[in-house]
């Protein structure tokens, strides 16, 4: 029996450029900045997939936005088991994670990101396996599918065979207001026992040893010297973006994207509608590098460079920048993209060029795990 626990504002503060979704006042400020939550709509996208074999599959949940809408916009039977309080708060999530248990429930889908994972372990017993759809700003816990409908298959997989190897994986979280002052300490908060696949599971986000820092700088130089005038850079989040600024003389928002025009910034730390605002007045490039250990270039951290931003930009819309390193490390694996998109996502998928010096770089196959995970459901 699986569950489904949504977390309804996960994933606002992502297209609006705030580094995150927690607290009443960054919800606001995100609304206003014409940002919505996606939590709903990718929870119902994983669990179109175990639809599209099991459509007759009851699915236990907590009270409306908190999953039975998502469950019966799915065409699946909700079990509801938790109302919340309104409005819904983290204690809310460990409290309906706790009552999907209680019931019986051997795997829990929460839509969400790490904050919503680190509720979720603090209601689950060991016991319980969990898998999170991919939906919040920040998501440096491997215990998340590489996408919507990778966690719908690997769901429906659960239902079908009983079988799926578990392992257990950290739930870790950072510091929102630290994360804003580019102070990145992620904090081990628990684990949780997760259902895995090989491709189908992000990896845990890695950082930057510092010994590699020298090809870091080189990566960044050899994107400098790619730039041409008149053509607006939306340069992502990020250390190697925070390297590229230098090298062009200019200040960087640590973790946000910035419009780069003919050697000065326009735009710092801009939303998606201002960067809809900016493409829409002459051409423009996304620059972006890779997330350590991870190989994600778009839909986690840069959110702000959505599906309607790329496609806005037109032919030939992301330089991918990094060093030679970060994709010797991924051991063979993909880059990734996940913009929620998935025709956006299929223009994207093929192969990319990685800019990692000065007078370097190197082909390396880009995946859109949106894709594969619905042809691969059983």
């Amino acid at each position: 029996m699986i569950g489904l626990i949504v977390n309804p504002i996960a994933g606002i503060g992502g297209p609006a450029g705030l580094a995150g979704s927690d607290g009443a006042d960054v919800q606001r400020r995100a609304g206003e900045r014409g940002a919505r939550p996606r939590a709903a709509e990718r929870a119902v996208a994983a669990l179109a997939v175990v639809a599209a074999s099991r459509p007759d599959e009851h699915v236990v949940t907590a009270a409306g936005p908190m999953g039975e809408d998502a469950v019966r916009a799915a065409g699946l039977r909700p079990i509801v088991v938790w109302h919340q309080r309104s409005p819904t708060s983290p204690s809310d999530t460990t409290d309906a994670a706790r009552a999907l248990a209680d019931v019986g429930v051997d795997l829990v889908l929460f839509a969400g990101g790490d904050g919503t994972a680190r509720d979720v372990a603090a209601g689950l017993p060991a016991s319980t396996a969990a898998l999170g759809i991919p939906a919040g700003v920040k998501m440096y816990s491997p215990a998340f599918a590489v996408g919507p409908s990778a966690a719908g298959a690997l769901a429906a997989a659960w239902l079908d065979e009983r079988a799926l190897p578990t392992a257990e994986r950290e739930v870790l979280d950072v510091d929102e207001e630290q994360l804003r002052r580019a102070r990145v300490e992620p904090r081990l908060y628990g684990t949780l026992r997760v259902p895995y696949r090989a491709g189908r599971t992000q990896a845990r986000k890695a950082a930057t040893p510092a010994d590699e820092q020298a090809a870091v700088r080189l990566a960044a130089r050899g994107a400098a010297t790619r730039l041409r005038p008149g053509i607006r850079y939306l340069l992502g989040p990020g250390g190697t973006m925070a390297e590229v600024a230098r090298e062009l003389g200019v200040e960087k928002t640590p973790l946000g994207v910035d419009v780069v025009l003919d050697g000065r910034v326009v735009v710092a730390g801009a939303s998606e509608q201002e960067l809809l605002a900016e493409v829409a007045q002459g051409p423009a490039r996304a620059v972006v590098s890779i997330i350590g250990g991870q190989g994600f270039l778009l839909g986690r951290g840069n959110q702000q460079l959505s599906a309607r931003v790329v496609e806005a930009i037109g032919d030939d819309p992301v330089m991918v920048v990094a060093p030679e390193q970060k994709l010797i490390d991924l051991a063979g694996r993909p880059l990734l993209v996940d913009t929620g998109d998935a025709g956006v996502d299929a223009r994207l998928a093929g192969f990319a060029q990685v800019v990692t010096g000065p007078s370097t770089t190197s082909i390396y196959p880009v995946h859109a795990p949106e894709i594969e995970g619905a042809v691969h459901a059983p």
